[in-house]
């Protein structure tokens, strides 16, 4: 490594025998990912464990081996943050390997978190308890403080892992690249401002806020949180303000789709309580939505009912159009963000405006029910369209990062025509146009039929399997026009960010708004359900 006076004082030989030193003090295990290093076999590097710049020694005291790749590719130049954040990356990619969500659950299970319930009691104002269960007996006490505005009661206290849980009930949100940069902040050590929050449900102490805050004390070590604890809270309460606190109040970093998921859990606790008020059982479902948004007035129970919807339809495991979503609004491996999906193709087929007055449990035996209906076929219609324009096409190795400059630069070869093909089909301003063509087709086949039809819940009445496989060939048809593999388009057509209007034009006209030829002729709906022989 450069900028070492002791490294560069190194001859051949002694170098040789500090790698082997070193090899040995580190138990024969690369300082950063922790896995073997075979010196026969494997590349290595000498790298300060404290850079020189944040006044770490140049000597043998501050160095750690490491693979080469691993130093080369380190998230920090502090080799300590570096091994923190690769262990992270270790379990993030554990996660999605299982398919979920990478969140303060995993990284407590990693660190033998999440084992015990909490043991309690209040009296004359304070809070009693002990964690018996890792062999600590002490009884300690802390006051609970009742809010003046809300009456909730609260305390502050410090907890073992082992007792601590992750609130996928009231913050189902994973966690996103910020990590990185509060380990960094945390590791300086500058304090933590704000404590993560939490609430007693089932015995179990449940962080709902704040769960950054806690991966990144634990990613360094730390086994006790300070936290401050809801006893017996009102979780309806709880749930619309972290809701508020992520979209009108933007004090955290909730994206549209975390939203939806926390509409989803109101919306449910709206037909509990319902239920409940009106003396049903809990699988009683014979009152409507209608019902629900009355007897909630001035609430956002309609907002809730929506939401749900579209959660159902894009949070769904049968949903294959979801691996291809990125949820945390940020990135550059997915080819389709949320708030694309939500603008494009759930406003246009979830009616947001559709609030049904039927049973919630009409025709449900039949396979018939409406909002059933809605979200099974939008899952289907979700899915022909990752098989036809995404699975096996798009590379996420590849992603989305500086697609057109590289082809511009002519440093693009190593981009597939079918990746090149997804990429571009799912930019928000074309996805938005060709939704919109899609939509045309499902009513124009219902017109034709001389079938009567609900023209604003087109998903809520049963599409027929010719029509699917009209909505296939649709798909697979404007795959296959040349214009989205047509490389000498990427510093003009597709480099920079063009308005919905523009590709209107270009597909009613086949022509841009300036006039240039773009398409071979306007994109026609009944031309486009024609099967081409290959």
């Amino acid at each position: 490594m450069g900028n070492s006076k002791f490294l560069d004082s190194l001859n051949k030989d002694q170098y040789k025998s500090l790698v082997k030193q070193l090899w040995d003090i580190q138990n024969h295990k690369c300082f950063i990912c922790e896995k073997e290093i075979d010196l026969e076999i494997n590349n290595v590097n000498v790298d300060h464990i404290k850079p020189l710049v944040n006044g770490g020694k140049d000597d043998v005291t501050n160095f750690g081996l490491t693979h080469e790749h691993c130093d080369k590719s380190k998230k920090d130049a502090d080799l300590v943050v570096a091994k923190k954040l690769a262990k992270l990356d270790e379990i993030i990619q554990k996660a999605e390997e299982n398919k979920q969500t990478p969140s303060l659950k995993h990284v407590l299970s990693a660190f033998g978190g999440s084992k015990f319930n909490f043991k309690f009691k209040i009296e004359n104002g304070l809070i009693k308890y002990a964690f018996s269960d890792i062999g600590d007996d002490t009884i300690r006490t802390a006051e609970v403080f009742v809010d003046v505005l809300s009456g909730e009661q609260t305390c502050f206290i410090r907890v073992p892992i082992e007792y601590i849980y992750h609130d996928e009930f009231i913050n189902p949100g994973g966690i996103n690249s910020s990590i990185s940069l509060l380990i960094k902040e945390f590791h300086k050590p500058n304090p933590q401002l704000h404590l993560s929050l939490a609430r007693i449900c089932d015995g179990k102490i449940m962080i709902f806020d704040g769960q950054h805050k806690a991966v990144a004390q634990l990613m360094l070590g730390v086994r006790e949180l300070v936290i401050r604890l809801f006893v017996n809270p009102d979780v309806d309460r709880l749930i619309e303000t972290n809701t508020n606190a992520g979209s009108k109040l933007k004090q955290i970093a909730f994206d549209k789709s975390i939203v939806r998921q926390l509409h989803d859990v109101l919306y449910a606790e709206r037909i509990r309580k319902y239920q409940k008020d009106h003396f049903l059982d809990e699988d009683n479902l014979s009152f409507s939505e209608d019902n629900l948004v009355n007897y909630f007035k001035g609430e956002k129970c309609k907002v809730y009912v929506i939401n749900s919807q579209k959660n159902g339809i894009t949070r769904s495991s049968d949903n294959k159009l979801g691996s291809f979503i990125n949820f945390e609004g940020r990135g550059n491996a997915l080819p389709l963000s949320y708030s694309t999906f939500e603008k494009t193709f759930l406003s246009t087929f979830v009616n947001a405006k559709t609030i049904l007055k039927t049973p919630i449990n009409y025709r449900v035996e039949e396979g018939m029910n409406p909002r059933v209906l809605e979200r099974e076929q939008l899952i289907n219609l979700c899915n022909i369209i990752a098989e036809e324009l995404l699975i096996g096409r798009f590379d996420d190795e590849i992603g989305t990062y500086k697609i057109e400059n590289n082809i511009s630069s002519g440093k693009g070869d190593f981009i597939p025509d079918e990746h090149l093909i997804a990429y571009r089909l799912f930019k928000e301003e074309i996805m938005y146009n060709w939704i919109k063509y899609l939509e045309l087709l499902i009513k124009n086949h219902f017109v034709y039929s001389g079938e009567m039809y609900d023209d604003e819940n087109l998903f809520m009445q049963k599409i027929p399997d010719a029509l699917w496989e009209n909505i296939r060939t649709f798909i697979c048809n404007l795959r296959d026009l040349p214009i989205w593999k047509d490389r000498s388009m990427a510093s003009t057509v597709f480099g920079g960010k063009q308005n919905y209007d523009f590709w209107s034009t270009v597909f009613k006209t086949a022509k841009a708004p300036d006039g240039s030829q773009l398409l071979v002729k306007p994109i026609n709906v009944a031309e486009m359900i024609r099967k081409v022989n290959n």
